[in-house]
């Protein structure tokens, strides 16, 4: 029976007259007069009238068997919980197909046992397609998850085993084997044909401190000033020994004469017992402080090279600008330039480099791709920052398409620069006479060559050409802007007929679907790998230990497109035999 606003602990339910069970309230609300109950773990609702309440029974509630100390008769093994299309299975099958013979070189006979190098490379890889890339993290998911379990056979090595594996055994070059291999398994799928590169290159921060950087030119000034110091105390002990004259020049000082020179005067010194304390102590700080600061400034550049800066916790990171700029004051930080060359947005080809503009990479970068497959691409598609003679010159001597953009390729279609006739691009040029003529009709004659070498050692040849006479031009205030009463201008005709040629290129069919292509090949891949997957600071320090990091990278973005494109399906079949050979 139901009253409302009294409490209802249990009530009977009647069924054709007779009475079945004692239920229990599980709900109760007096307003609308709904009430709950539970008969033999059944429930009993209202179905609610404008007069009466009818109630009706649902089924009997069932479990699933739930037992943690089940023990199975044929218990399963780890490969029935893997999915047959999962991607740990195509990291499995295809790093199977590869030869390891140069990292199972490294080993060493004798002591305890190893764990077997395929069985690390695959863990590691797979981290990495899985955006893990901590060594404890990879130690971590090797007891917990049963997809780290089955493709490591149950192996569990700890974090120092797999950094020291990623860093000392994958280095010096052999895992670029690695990642040529699977290229090439690429392009014997027809996945890639190696026959165009997509270049671009960004930065990536290095692990070492921002804070510890260490500058050329301030270390160069301080080195100057400490060298003319101490030859001036050393320069006063000569003289009150008058032993030396003392005529040298600073520049010409070396620190190993330096010492040898101190050791000298700290000698005569004790001989002659000068009983100028306060120059010989200065003479002793010389020998203490002075000359060990100057060995330290020379190995700071020597570590410098033709850098500008390093960092001190890490000697081959150089300081420059990142796209990632958090506080927006364009502060540098210590990092490579990392150059890759995809096609289908599979990444070919990848190379780190010092130098904070892309310009002066291109020749190396190509000279790479050709090692790493014993050929080169037949057409080089990049941007504007790549647009110099000297790269243009490459290309043209290696037979390569340069579709590449200069400076001006798009400011040489405005209005603006199409209508003006005063820049020297659009004044008349007599090739067989060798002249130019200005907007007043005036020759301007050649006068010289001068030969700049750029800080890539490469040697250019530019042309002067000036007028005979500009004074009274009425034009002159829009020519000629300089002091000089005649306008001389400086043409690379070289560099001009290696921009003409790049612009026909770019404005053919082909050249404006590559246009249309670049934003969408490396820019992309760069986008997927620092937004998508996390990767914007590498976790290793040193050019060889970096170089693997990336690699590692490259190398599990092109596993990723690899299982869309075999829709997570990759048998583990044997090379044919073309490919095979290329692989040996």
């Amino acid at each position: 029976t139901y009253r409302p606003n009294k409490k209802i602990r249990s009530a009977v339910f009647f069924g054709g007259g007779d009475i079945k069970q004692i239920a229990t309230v599980i709900s109760l609300k007096s307003k609308e007069i709904t009430v709950a109950f539970m008969v033999n773990n059944c429930y009993i609702y209202r179905a609610k009238n404008k007069n009466n309440c009818l109630f009706t029974m649902s089924a009997k509630i069932v479990y699933k068997d739930y037992n943690q100390n089940e023990s199975l008769l044929f218990p399963p093994t780890l490969g029935e919980l893997v999915p047959d299309n999962h991607p740990v299975r195509t990291v499995n099958a295809v790093l199977d197909r590869l030869d390891i013979s140069d990292i199972e070189s490294t080993y060493k006979g004798g002591g305890t046992s190893s764990f077997h190098p395929r069985m690390l490379l695959k863990v590691i890889v797979y981290s990495y397609l899985c955006n893990v890339y901590s060594g404890r993290g990879m130690e971590r998911l090797l007891k917990e998850n049963v997809n780290y379990m089955w493709l490591s056979g149950m192996s569990k090595p700890d974090f120092r085993t797999i950094n020291r594996f990623r860093s000392e055994r994958l280095a010096d070059g052999r895992f670029d084997d690695i990642f040529r291999q699977i290229v090439l398994i690429l392009n014997g799928e027809g996945l890639v044909s190696l026959k165009v590169q997509y270049i671009d290159g960004t930065k990536i921060e290095s692990v070492a401190n921002k804070y510890t950087f260490v500058w050329k030119g301030s270390v160069e000034k301080n080195k100057s000033r400490l060298e003319a110091k101490v030859d001036a105390v050393l320069k006063t002990a000569e003289s009150v020994l008058d032993e030396e004259n003392g005529d040298c020049n600073a520049e010409d000082i070396e620190p190993k004469d330096l010492a040898e020179r101190t050791e000298r005067i700290l000698e005569k010194m004790d001989r002659q017992g000068i009983s100028d304390k306060k120059l010989r102590k200065s003479v002793q700080k010389v020998k203490e402080e002075s000359l060990p600061k100057l060995e330290e400034y020379q190995n700071h550049l020597d570590t410098l090279g033709e850098r500008n800066s390093y960092s001190k916790t890490d000697k081959d990171a150089t300081f420059m600008r990142m796209k990632e700029d958090a506080m927006n004051n364009g502060q540098t930080k210590p990092g490579y330039n990392i150059q890759i060359a995809t096609e289908n947005q599979f990444i070919t080809n990848y190379g780190i480099y010092w130098r904070p503009t892309d310009w002066g990479t291109m020749i190396p970068f190509l000279d790479s791709f050709k090692e790493r497959y014993g050929r080169q691409s037949d057409e080089v598609v990049a941007d504007s920052g790549y647009g110099n003679e000297a790269n243009y010159a490459y290309m043209e001597s290696n037979g390569i398409d340069a579709y590449v953009k200069y400076n001006m390729f798009h400011a040489e279609t405005k209005r603006k620069y199409v209508n003006n006739g005063f820049l020297v691009q659009n004044m008349y040029y007599n090739s067989i006479e060798d002249y130019y003529v200005c907007p007043m009709g005036q020759h301007m004659e050649r006068c010289g060559t001068q030969h700049p070498v750029s800080d890539l050692k490469y040697r250019s040849e530019v042309v002067v050409y000036r007028a005979v006479n500009c004074k009274g031009c009425p034009l002159r205030g829009m020519c000629n802007k300089g002091r000089a009463d005649r306008r001389t201008v400086e043409v690379n005709h070289t560099a001009n007929g290696f921009k003409r040629q790049a612009r026909e290129l770019l404005t053919s069919e082909r050249g404006m679907m590559h246009r249309s292509n670049r934003p969408i090949e490396p820019e992309a891949v760069f986008g997927d790998i620092k937004f998508n997957h996390g990767f914007k600071r590498f976790r290793l320090k040193s050019n060889r230990k970096v170089r693997v990091e990336f690699g590692l990278v490259a190398l599990a973005h092109n596993l990723r497109k690899y299982i869309v494109a075999n829709d997570g399906h990759v048998e583990n079949r044997p090379l044919n035999a073309n490919l095979a050979g290329c692989l040996a």
